[in-house]
């Protein structure tokens, strides 16, 4: 039986990520320095550590036969775009220590497959309508935020172990992420499900805190074949997903602020 160990299990991805490796027929370790807060974990043993200690990096990478066969590692200090902003100096302190005890140990150990959960946040900032960039296009870097600059170093850290140890690494640039069991309040959400929270907790006909979108359920729009698609004033917006709709939002209250003169 092959084994596996997903660091960040506690969370959004490395919660479903658990699922589908135990479904796959692997023996897996799921570590996180939290349970994860919607679903209970069906990792066959789930280790609560905080690896920005080396210590544990290593008790969380070691079994009793030697290590596993691959290694996720997807632990980070992250959140949506306003605690991307608001703690720089923890998420580059917090995640570098992880990702350099992490990499570091596993190749040291002898873990033959190891990926790295990496993120779009790395590119440099695109204009509306902009072709969507490719990987390679990340060098020369300048993402926007410190986030996608220690997403951009943990990268190079993996690379370097590959080509000089001997491990197999694997790096995967995640958009935004939402679904089910994902974070959906305390500000670490990412704005699709802050968009959906805010959404919700209006009542069928009740009118959001600034009092700018009031919210009406109806039987039908007659264009089932446009979905997903909803009605704002006597505008039909057809195909849209959850960043359009943002997009929208926030221009239409910037309209507003406008027009009150609060800008």
């Amino acid at each position: 039986m092959k084994t596996a160990l997903v660091c960040g299990a506690g969370g959004f991805i490395g919660g479903h990520l658990v699922k589908k490796l135990k479904k796959e027929g692997y023996w897996v370790r799921g570590v996180d320095i939290k349970e994860h807060e919607f679903a209970t974990s069906v990792a066959d043993e789930f280790l609560l550590l905080d690896l920005r200690e080396e210590e544990n990096c290593i008790a969380a990478l070691t079994l009793d036969i030697g290590t596993f066969d691959e290694v996720y590692q997807l632990a980070a200090d992250m959140g949506g775009m306003g605690f991307i902003h608001s703690a720089e100096c923890d998420i580059m302190y917090n995640s570098a220590l992880i990702n350099i005890h992490m990499t570091h140990n596993a190749s040291r150990l002898g873990v033959s497959r190891y990926f790295f959960s990496s993120s779009v946040c790395v590119y440099r900032d695109m204009q509306p309508g902009e072709p969507e960039m490719t990987e390679a296009e990340a060098i020369p870097a300048h993402p926007d935020n410190e986030y996608g600059w220690e997403k951009l170093y943990a990268e190079r850290i993996a690379m370097a172990y590959a080509r000089n140890r001997g491990i197999t690494v694997r790096i995967a640039r995640f958009q935004n992420c939402y679904g089910p069991y994902g974070t959906w309040t305390g500000g670490r959400e990412k704005a699709p499900a802050a968009i959906c929270r805010k959404v919700a907790e209006v009542e069928d006909g009740g009118t959001t805190d600034d009092k700018l979108f009031t919210v009406e359920q109806v039987m039908c729009l007659a264009a089932c074949d446009k979905a997903p698609m909803f009605q704002c004033n006597f505008h039909y917006y057809e195909n849209y997903d959850m960043e359009q709709m943002k997009t929208l939002i926030d221009q239409l209250r910037a309209e507003a602020a406008s027009e009150s003169g609060d800008e």
